[in-house]
């Protein structure tokens, strides 16, 4: 695949991942921690916010590989 290619889909991969997880983020807090004290929703988003991080490296790092054409012409 193409690299400019690679990044298009990287980069609509990864705005579809944000939105997708703030969604799930959302949901799961409003029917779990309605009634929760304010330093439970804290702690939660804070590390839900963390959390969406791992997936993105994982999009990134896919995004920036490089190809194997190009890393049997260097050699």
């Amino acid at each position: 695949m193409p690299k400019r290619l690679r990044k298009f889909v990287g980069m609509i991969v990864l705005v579809a991942l944000v939105v997708l997880y703030a969604l799930i983020a959302v949901t799961v807090a409003s029917y779990r921690l309605a009634e929760s004290p304010w330093y439970i929703h804290l702690a939660f988003f804070a590390f839900s916010g963390v959390l969406w991080v791992v997936p993105a490296m994982l999009v990134i790092s896919w995004m920036e590989r490089v190809p194997r054409s190009e890393r049997d012409a260097t050699r």
